[in-house]
């Protein structure tokens, strides 16, 4: 059979100089025996994908809220292409596969429901502000364990850094890190452009031409630009990045989708606004008044963490159409 320190061996025989090998890891805050048949990484990625946060992203809200079709992309489906994403990259650019994909898969755990709508509401109305991928970096730490000997997943640093940083403005220590920080951008605006193109929002004549002139002019295409960009700046570099030309590409890209479809009334009406307001408010104000109703796991740590807090934890942790059905059940 091939052992983990077969496959461990082997990144250090095909990953480049830069490549964060599992063997260098700088561990677990808690000390674990190590699997025999799996890398640090490889293992981390399985506590993220075996957890009920990742499963619960399947109904969170992406982009449009409650869309009425059947192929919108939710936040699962975001992660599955940011992972995908990444381990193209990471591969072609001699990099580590395993700790991108991990880093990926946990990246937006702790996304609250109804996209940043939701995440706006939250950090407006709790006391501590609200960022998920600090949220993120808490559930895999805090809120979300699959043992009952430890708290939380316990994962290396690395994917704890890549969970941390792939938004905000520190960069990841690993350049699989920064990989899935582009990667996640490069993923959710051309997804986002799809999804508003069959939505209608938008014409593929809209998009801005000098774009689509560096990137391409169908979504493969642009992904396929910004992938190969990505590899050919990161081999053999100790950061991973785009090139100049393609990072202004994809930024002017992006800021033409805040102002025509992120911001468009018709995909973020008043109305619907309204009612995530409403229903986050109103559930944080709930639970924090009643902390007795908090879930049992969440109930069981007041007194080591705020009232206010865990009930931040539990509406940030809410699928849509939980946290609807529970607004209607309780008022």
């Amino acid at each position: 059979m091939i052992t983990r320190e077969d496959l461990e061996r082997r990144e250090f025989a095909v990953l480049s100089a830069y490549g964060t090998k599992a063997a260098e890891s700088r561990g677990r805050v808690i000390p674990e025996e190590q699997c025999t048949v799996r890398t640090d990484f490889q293992r981390d990625r399985d506590r993220i994908i075996h957890s009920k946060a990742f499963r619960r992203l399947m109904h969170k809200t992406q982009v449009f809220i409650s869309p009425e079709g059947d192929h919108f992309r939710t936040r699962l489906t975001h992660t599955i292409e940011v992972s995908q994403i990444a381990r193209t990259i990471a591969r072609g650019a001699g990099l580590n596969e395993d700790l991108a994909e991990a880093i990926a898969m946990g990246h937006d755990l702790g996304h609250t429901p109804f996209g940043h709508s939701g995440e706006a509401v939250l950090n407006e109305i709790y006391s501590g502000g609200f960022h998920h991928n600090e949220q993120s970096l808490r559930v895999v730490d805090v809120l979300e364990s699959g043992s009952s000997s430890r708290r939380g997943m316990n994962l290396t640093y690395e994917v704890r850094d890549g969970i941390l940083c792939h938004t905000g403005k520190a960069l990841p220590v690993t350049p699989e890190g920064q990989i899935v920080r582009v990667s996640d951008r490069i993923a959710y605006i051309n997804h986002d452009i799809d999804d508003a193109l069959r939505s209608g929002i938008i014409t593929a004549e809209d998009l801005p031409k000098e774009c689509i002139k560096v990137l391409g002019d169908t979504h493969k295409k642009r992904i396929d630009t910004l992938v190969r960009d990505m590899i050919e700046n990161s081999f053999e570099q100790p950061q991973a990045r785009l090139s100049e030309e393609k990072t202004e590409a994809m930024n002017e890209l992006r800021s033409y989708m805040f102002q025509n479809v992120y911001l468009n009334q018709n995909v973020k009406k008043a109305e619907d606004l309204s009612k995530v307001r409403t229903i986050i408010t109103v559930l944080f104000t709930y639970f924090t008044e009643h902390p007795e109703k908090l879930p049992e796991e969440l109930a069981s740590m007041r007194g080591e963490f705020s009232d206010e807090e865990l009930a931040k934890d539990h509406v940030a942790g809410m699928t849509d159409r939980y946290a609807v059905n529970l607004y209607e059940k309780l008022f």
